[in-house]
């Protein structure tokens, strides 16, 4: 794991480029591992926290199992899916932050059909510093 000591590298890019391409990266891998991504996609990026909320990510099948009744079991898949795509998700958003990713929470519900992906970020020096 990086040292989260070690000061972290800018962003080349503007917030909002850096929130597409974070936007980006999350939908190719959900679409990777479950060969449809999610039609919405929006990355909010705060001073320690980068939250992507992603909605009609259900494949046909998935919805199909929920709405017969087994929401339960499609979102225990989701969450095996979220728990193998976690440390390229977790690579993702490090290389194009510059930052070190602390903590990583995800969940989905089936209706409506969101998910999101939280990532809590170690503190930058600066916000080491204001928080001493």
């Amino acid at each position: 794991m990086p040292d989260a000591s070690s000061a972290p590298v800018k962003p080349r890019t503007s917030i909002g480029s850096l929130s597409a391409a974070i936007s980006n990266a999350v939908v190719g891998l959900l679409h990777d591992y479950t060969g449809r991504g999610p039609t919405h996609a929006r990355t909010t990026i705060g001073s320690d926290t980068i939250v992507v909320t992603l909605r009609d990510s259900l494949t046909k099948a998935e919805r199909t199992l929920a709405h017969r009744g087994q929401a339960l079991e499609v979102l225990a898949m989701r969450r095996a899916f979220q728990n193998t795509m976690r440390d390229e998700l977790i690579a993702a958003v490090e290389a194009l932050t510059g930052r070190t990713v602390e903590a990583f929470l995800s969940d989905n519900l089936h209706d409506p059909d969101v998910a999101v992906e939280i990532f809590l970020m170690y503190p930058t020096d600066g916000e080491r510093a204001r928080r001493a």
